[in-house]
C-alpha cells in the first residue's frame, strides 16, 4: 500500500514535469518583433553571383537569326530511357561550366571571366562584346543547378534544386516542410562559399529582424543545419531504450490505477 500511496502521489509531479518542460512561445514563434519593424522599410535587394562550377545556359538571338548561330552552343539530341532509335531524342542547349577560376569558353569571344558577377553584369558583358559582331544582340541567361542543402531538425532534409534562381531562407525551409519541434530557431547555421571561402553564419527567425539581413537570401549551394534542441539532446543521450521504459513506466501506473479503483 505504502508504494501504491507514493505512486498516486508522483502522478500529480510527472504531469507538471510533462507541462513546465513544453519549450516556451519565445523559443517556437517566429517573427516574433515584426510588429516593431517599419512598415515602409524598403526590402533588401538580390542578385546572384556566378560561381565557380555553375552550370550556365546562355542564348544569343538577333533581329537576324543567322547572325547569332555563332554565338550559340549547338544543341544535343538526348535519346529516350528505352533508347529506340526510331524514336528522336530531345533536343537540349548544351551549357557552359564555369571553371575554378570563373570563366567560361564562349563562342567567338574565347574565354570570358565570370566568376563573381553579377547575372546582371555578365548579360551587359556579352551585349558589349557581342554588339561589336552584329546589332542589338539579345542575351537570355539561366542557372541551370541552382540548389540548396537543408539539413537537421527539419521534417523533410535533402537537396532542393531551384528554379527561379532566388530563394528565401524560410522558402527552403518550407521546402523541408518546416522545422521539427525539436529544430532551434534562434541559431540556424548558413555555410556559404563565396569566391572559394566558407563562411559560417547564424541566423535567428524567431526575431523579425532577419529578413533584412545578408542571408534572408540563399545564394546557390547554400547549406542550412537547423541545430537540435536541448530537449532532442537530452533525449538522445538517455540512449534508445527510453520508449520501452516509458511504455513499461505507463503499464504499471494504469495497472496500480485499476488495483487502487478496485481495492476502494
Amino acid at each position: 500500500m505504502k508504494v501504491i500511496y507514493l505512486l498516486k502521489k508522483s502522478i500529480p509531479f510527472l504531469f507538471a514535469v510533462l507541462f513546465f518542460s513544453c519549450a516556451p512561445k519565445k523559443e517556437v514563434v517566429y517573427y516574433q518583433n515584426i510588429d516593431g519593424l517599419a512598415h515602409t522599410e524598403k526590402a533588401n535587394s538580390y542578385e546572384i553571383k556566378i560561381q565557380p562550377d555553375d552550370l550556365l545556359m546562355i542564348i544569343v538571338s538577333a533581329e537576324d537569326p543567322e547572325t547569332a548561330i555563332p554565338f550559340n552552343l549547338s544543341s544535343i539530341s538526348v535519346a529516350p530511357s528505352n533508347n529506340l532509335s526510331s524514336i528522336r531524342g530531345q533536343e537540349v542547349m548544351q551549357s557552359y561550366l564555369v571553371s575554378a577560376n570563373g570563366t567560361i569558353d564562349f563562342p567567338v569571344l574565347g574565354k570570358l571571366q565570370l566568376g563573381g558577377l553579377t547575372r546582371t553584369e555578365v548579360m551587359q558583358l556579352l551585349q558589349g562584346k557581342i554588339a561589336k559582331y552584329i546589332k542589338n544582340p539579345i542575351i537570355n541567361l539561366r542557372l541551370m543547378n541552382f540548389k540548396v542543402s537543408v539539413q537537421g531538425e527539419v521534417t523533410l532534409p535533402g537537396n532542393y534544386n531551384v528554379a527561379s534562381e532566388r530563394i528565401t531562407l524560410i522558402e527552403a525551409l518550407t521546402l523541408a516542410k518546416d522545422l521539427t519541434i525539436y529544430g532551434r530557431r534562434d541559431n540556424i547555421l548558413i555555410i556559404r562559399e563565396t569566391n572559394g571561402v566558407k563562411s559560417y553564419n547564424r541566423v535567428d527567425i524567431t526575431k523579425a529582424d532577419f529578413i533584412n539581413s545578408p542571408f534572408y537570401y540563399l545564394t546557390q549551394n547554400d547549406v542550412v543545419y537547423v541545430e537540435p534542441n536541448k530537449v532532442k539532446i537530452n533525449g538522445a543521450a538517455v540512449g534508445a531504450n527510453t520508449g520501452v521504459i516509458i511504455s513499461i513506466t505507463s503499464l504499471l501506473i494504469t495497472l496500480i490505477t485499476l488495483i487502487v479503483t478496485t481495492t476502494n
